[in-house]
Order: C-alpha cells, then structure tokens, then sequence
C-alpha cells in the first residue's frame, strides 16, 4: 500500500480512499459548459492511481487526449461520520498540491453516455501528489495561490478563496455518505486552465509557497 511523504516528518500514513469533487471553481465549470450544483459532484479514484515526486505519469493506449487538473488536496486524519462544518478540521491531517489527470475523451463519451466518470479518472498514474504538510503549517488554507506550468509554461493559475464551496463544507457533505478514515485524501477540484498532455511533458504544480510537486508524462508502451 502506498504511503504519504511528509516535509521535514517522520511520519508515515497509508493513503485510503481517494475522494475527488468536480465542478467546485466556476470558471472551470464555465469552460467545461458545465452548471454549478449546489451540492459537491463527487467521484472516486482507486489508490493505484497514486504517484510522488518525480515520476510519470503514463499516457495510456486507451485515450487520445489527457487532461491535467491541478488541486488541494486534503489529508484525513482521524476516522469521522457525519461530521458537522465546525468539527471538520479537527480530522485533517494536512495537505498536498495533487494532479486529477483526466482522459477527456473517454470522460466526455461517458457524460454524453450516461457513464460512470470511473474510466476517464482511474488509470495507474493519474493521481500525482506532493508531499504532506501538516495542518498547522498552513496558515490560511482559503487564500492561497494554486499553480501549474507545463514546460515552464503557465496553463493554471488561481486562489482557493475561489472555491464554491470550503473545506469544511466539503468534510460535512462527504461524511454524511461515507465515513472518512485516516489517510483518506480529498481532492477539491480545479480551477479554469485544464488541458492536454503529451508525451515528454514536465509538469510543475504548486499550492501557495507550502507544497511542490514535478512529475512528467511518457506514454504507455
């Protein structure tokens, strides 16, 4: 099982669940011609689809088109249901910049279709994720910039006080479905900017000035 890497921790958590919102910025949403719900749009990603610092993500043979999606990512700490807004931030552990990498081809035939999202998101290698910098490192977790360069080129760049809906809010409504256990991660969408990949790309993404994260893209053999 796969485990989170803590910055300057010696630590170690197995990951869980991997718990991913959609539609949470609106200029996101716009540039998908998607509505805004009032409730989170939640699907699941399997935790072979992790990844760390300095590895690849995989194009697979599947898709002709990959999207990246840079995000917050939230670590639980403590098992929880039905956890009240108030409450939520007792049972985080930290956080991480974190890649949902997308096939939009499959991803779009299944919307048109009716289909589960399962395909699109939960190839090996479509979760990239930074180390974990606990809770208490970060200050004001809704005011800080979120960023991605492929290439050294910007393609992302927003501020999680632009987020629909707030982490505690986010804890509240996943709890009263599932109960959230230690080292389950949630990943609280992105923001406007996603786009394609090809093979040889290096991506960089950043959340504030607290986590890093490098990965590049090579194609499946």
């Amino acid at each position: 099982m796969a485990q989170y890497i803590f910055q300057n921790y010696d630590k170690k958590v197995n990951i869980g669940k991997i718990i991913c919102l959609a539609r949470t910025y609106k200029k996101h949403a716009q540039e998908m011609h998607a509505t805004v719900t009032e409730d989170p749009i939640l699907f699941l990603k399997p935790e072979s689809s992790i990844i760390f610092n300095n590895e690849s993500i995989v194009l697979p043979k599947m898709s002709n088109c990959v999207h990246h999606e840079v995000e917050l990512g939230v670590v639980i700490c403590k098992t929880g249901k039905n956890i009240s807004e108030k409450d939520a931030m007792d049972h985080v552990l930290g956080y991480v910049v974190a890649l949902d990498i997308t096939a939009r081809d499959i991803q779009s035939v299944a919307k048109k279709s009716g289909w589960p999202w399962s395909i699109a998101k939960g190839f090996d290698t479509f979760a990239p994720i930074s180390y974990v910098v606990l809770k208490d490192e970060v200050p004001d977790l809704h005011n800080l910039d979120l960023k991605l360069k492929v290439n050294d080129k910007l393609k992302q760049l927003a501020n999680t006080k632009y987020m629909i809906y707030s982490v505690e809010r986010i804890i509240e409504f996943v709890s009263k479905i599932m109960t959230l256990k230690k080292g389950d991660l949630i990943l609280t969408g992105t923001p406007e900017g996603v786009g394609e990949l090809f093979e040889g790309d290096v991506i960089e993404a950043k959340l504030g000035d607290v986590c890093y994260l490098k990965v590049n893209v090579k194609r499946e053999q």
